[in-house]
Formats: structure tokens, C-alpha cells, sequence
């Protein structure tokens, strides 16, 4: 049995991930090499840099689309080697102009690799344990992220287009990973089984085309909080240097904190099989109410024990609920579509890195620290209450949680490679 009882499939993407965030250290220092390197203004820099968060949306639907039509492995690969040639591209860019048609091309390539891989673990994996998947692959990127902070301090003190040379070469290295490791997958053909009435108008027209997904109000109402989930940890990580240097400590100690976060993610992993018996709503209420705790903790505080602490109560509720999120929309969405669904509620983060700036920033300025983290943390509670009373009503009981009667702990996860038995029903009469 591989270790905590995940196939080898998960854990072949999980390290995939965590060499490709090793390597995705370079994007922080676009807007560096375009002043510094070519002696641009900020506007300009800052201009480049948003045109890129922009193209990262449709890239990830671009990435749920290939992924259902012509496979997981493929997706993946492709979208890597894309990504390998516009961080080269980069690097050996002569001018403002040559640097921004990379970095729109590094944006429409950037998210292919996400709905694929997480497709993948969705197949591979039951359904009542792909909260613990799905919460992995999350934490593979927060590792891979510390390792990344000590290349770039080295490699940026040397020249920064060597970030983008190591970048691409990174994912060409995970390129080759997934598709040395993993099983070749045809594309994922339309499931034969019945469709119950209730599901006629929203679920099965998935199959019909991109845009019927769209219609999906479950996925909607998933997106919707997704997204607010999302605005609030990309503020965080964003507005987190600025609101240290305001208590008077300095902006590195944000690097700290987030290395911090990472060894509370992965210590944490076990916590997961402890919790498997709570319904997707519930611990994602008890995540969000200990995100509040966190950020209210933030607020509070003025030194860096306090932030530290506050970092471990936020960690553990991200942890709680994050693989929980992305767990609900798999459950939800069709075999044929998964990739489309999982595509379309991360689009969430690309919302977020574009919004989350200009938010933070202006909470900043206007309430201060204080402010900034007291109006997360409600948004927090308003998410838990939204979680209990709101969502759960309209989504109602999703296969695959651990209430779901049809879920069995105990029995053995599947080979993706290998056609699950069928079972017909008997006979009437």
C-alpha cells in the first residue's frame, strides 16, 4: 500500500509539482529584470506583469478543455514544454516589447499543467480520499516554494535572466517526469450511465460543449466562494510584507512566515485522515473559522512571535479545508468533464491575483493592518456560516463525503490504468 494509502499516481504528480515550484521562482523578478535589466519604468513593468495574471485565466480553461478532450498526459506535457519555451524566451528577450509577448505567451501556457494533473488525482484516488490528494498536491507547492526563495537569493545576486533559464529548465524536467512515470491516458469518453432527471438540466449538458459547464449552478455556487477564498489568501500573501514593515519589522520576515507555513502544511497531513469522518461542509467551516482565528491574530499583533503563532492557526484551517474545496467540485462533476469543472473553478485564482493587489493595497492605506486583517478574518466567518447554511442546502448530499453511504474507507484504491468492474443490476421480473 503506498504511503497514507494514496496510489502512486498522486504521489508521482505530487513530485512533479514540487520540481516545477522549485523553479517558479523567477515570475517575482519580471518586474525587476524589465527596470533594472532594460530600463523601464515601473508602470510599464507593472503593465506587463498584470497582462500576464490576465492571460493566466483562459489558460487554465484552455488546460480543463485539452485535458477532456485529448487527455491527462498529454495536457500536462504540453503545457510544461510551453511553459519551458516562454521563460527561455524571456531570458533571451532584447527588448521591453520581446519581454512582454513572452510573458503573455508565459500566461496562456502557465495554467495548462493545473486541471489535468488535478483531473488525474480525482481518477486515481476514491472519492472520500481525495481531500488528502488534492491537500498534498497543495502542499507540494508551499515545499517546493521554500526551496525556491534560497535559488532565487542566490541566482539573483548573479544575473536574473539565469532565473528564467532554470525555470525553463525545471519544467522541461517535470515534462519529462510525467510522461516517463505516468500512464498514457486516452481521452475520457462520455460515461453510458443514465442520467437521473434531477441532473438533466445542469450536469449532463457538460458534455455538449465549453460553455454548458458554465450552467452548472452547483459549480457556480462553488466558484463563487472559491473565489472569495482565493482573494483572501492571495492578499495575504501580498499585502503580508507591506503590513510587517508598518509594526516596524522587517519585509523579509515574511519569507519566514511563509516557511513557516509550509512545515505547518505538511505536518499536518495526518490531521486529514483524522477528520476524514466530517462531511466537505463541515471541515471547510472548521478551516475557515480557524483562518479568522489566524487573521484576527495578525491584527492583533505587533511583533513577530505573534505573527508566528497567528501563521500556525491559519495554516492548519488552510490544510482543513483547501483539498476539501477542489474534493466537492470532482464530486460534482461529471467523468467525462472533471477536467472542464476543475478548470473552471480555478479560474478563481486568476481573479484573485489580478483583484487581490488592488484590494489589499487599499485596505492598507485606508484602515491600516488592523483593518486589513479584521475585514478578512469576517470575511472568514461569513464563509463558515455562507459553508453551513447557504452551499450545503443548495449542493445537498455529494457523493463521495465521508456521509455518503456508497463510500468505504476500507476498500482499496484503483489503478487508473486498469477499467473499474461493472456491475449490473439484475434483472426484472
Amino acid at each position: 500500500m503506498p504511503a497514507l494509502g494514496l496510489p502512486r499516481t498522486v504521489w508521482w504528480l505530487v513530485l512533479a509539482r514540487a520540481i516545477n515550484r522549485l523553479g517558479a521562482f523567477s515570475l517575482g523578478f519580471l518586474t525587476v529584470l524589465i527596470t533594472t535589466g532594460f530600463g523601464a519604468d515601473t508602470v510599464t513593468a507593472g503593465l506587463v506583469s498584470a497582462a500576464f495574471g490576465v492571460a493566466t485565466i483562459p489558460s487554465r480553461l484552455l488546460g480543463g478543455v485539452l485535458a477532456d478532450r485529448f487527455g491527462r498526459r498529454r495536457t500536462i506535457v504540453a503545457g510544461l514544454a510551453g511553459c519551458a519555451l516562454a521563460q527561455a524566451g524571456i531570458a533571451v528577450s532584447g527588448s521591453v516589447a520581446m519581454v512582454a509577448v513572452f510573458a503573455v505567451l508565459l500566461g496562456l501556457v502557465f495554467e495548462i499543467y493545473e486541471p489535468p494533473s488535478q483531473a488525474m488525482i480525482a481518477d486515481a484516488v476514491r472519492p472520500e480520499r481525495r481531500a488528502q490528494a488534492f491537500s498534498l498536491f497543495n502542499t507540494a507547492l508551499a515545499v517546493g516554494g521554500m526551496g525556491a526563495g534560497l535559488i532565487a537569493a542566490g541566482l539573483g545576486r548573479w544575473d536574473l535572466r539565469w532565473l528564467f533559464v532554470v525555470d525553463a529548465v525545471t519544467c522541461l524536467a517535470c515534462a519529462v517526469v510525467i510522461h516517463l512515470v505516468l500512464p498514457a491516458d486516452p481521452p475520457v469518453r462520455r460515461s453510458a450511465t443514465p442520467l437521473k432527471p434531477e441532473d438533466a438540466g445542469t450536469r449532463a449538458e457538460a458534455g455538449a460543449g465549453v460553455g454548458a459547464v458554465w450552467r452548472d449552478r452547483s459549480l457556480l455556487v462553488l466558484l463563487a466562494s472559491g473565489t472569495f477564498f482565493a482573494l483572501i489568501y492571495m492578499q495575504v500573501v501580498m499585502a503580508l510584507p507591506l503590513a510587517l514593515t508598518r509594526h516596524g519589522l522587517e519585509a523579509a520576515d515574511a519569507g519566514l512566515l511563509s516557511a513557516l507555513s509550509a512545515v505547518v502544511m505538511v505536518l499536518c497531513q495526518p490531521l486529514l485522515r483524522r477528520t476524514a469522518a466530517l462531511s466537505h461542509h463541515a471541515a471547510m467551516a472548521c478551516g475557515y473559522l480557524l483562518l479568522a482565528a489566524g487573521l484576527a491574530g495578525y491584527a492583533v499583533s505587533d511583533g513577530l512571535p505573534g505573527h508566528l503563532a497567528a501563521t500556525v492557526v491559519w495554516s492548519v484551517g488552510d490544510v482543513l479545508m483547501f483539498g476539501r474545496s477542489y474534493a466537492l467540485v470532482a464530486d460534482i462533476a461529471p467523468e467525462h468533464a472533471r477536467g472542464r469543472y476543475l478548470s473552471v473553478f480555478g479560474t478563481s485564482w486568476g481573479i484573485a491575483t489580478v483583484v487581490a493587489p488592488l484590494c489589499s493595497t487599499q485596505l492598507l492605506d485606508r484602515a491600516g493592518p488592523a483593518g486589513l486583517w479584521s475585514g478578512l478574518a469576517f470575511t472568514c466567518l461569513l464563509l463558515a456560516v455562507a459553508q453551513l447554511t447557504v452551499i450545503r442546502p443548495l449542493l445537498g448530499r455529494q457523493p463521495g463525503t465521508a456521509a455518503s453511504p456508497e463510500a468505504d474507507p476500507a476498500a482499496p484504491e484503483t489503478d487508473p490504468a486498469v477499467p473499474p468492474v461493472v456491475r449490473l443490476p439484475p434483472p426484472e421480473g
